[in-house]
């Protein structure tokens, strides 16, 4: 998954992105790495490691590292460039429908 970062994600005049940004991405990416069209977050347990600048592009990369039943343990890593500025152990369930029920 590609994310690049605009205007509209900076929280300062620095050029800082918010770090939901960065989150979104990589709950995006788990999702896909399960890839079942009723995959859902449990909880995450994440380390930011670096900040984001307006104008970089974030890349993520997801894992399915453990699955039992219907729990999904994907690993994720964010990075910019050569730089890790995200990582995170997201722990995922799959459902037998959709959580909000038939649409």
């Amino acid at each position: 998954m590609r994310l690049p970062t605009s205007s509209a994600m900076v929280v300062d005049a620095s050029g800082l992105v918010h770090g939901g940004f960065t989150f979104g991405l990589a709950d995006y990416a788990a999702m896909l790495a399960v890839n079942d069209p009723h995959v859902v977050l449990g909880g995450a347990e994440t380390r930011f490691l670096a900040p984001v600048r307006k104008g970089e592009v974030m890349e993520a990369e997801a894992r399915v590292r453990a699955g039992r039943g219907r729990k999904r343990t994907v690993e994720v890593v964010v990075r910019v460039g050569d730089r890790r500025v995200m990582t995170g152990t997201f722990t995922c369930f799959v459902l037998d429908r959709p959580v909000l029920g038939a649409q």
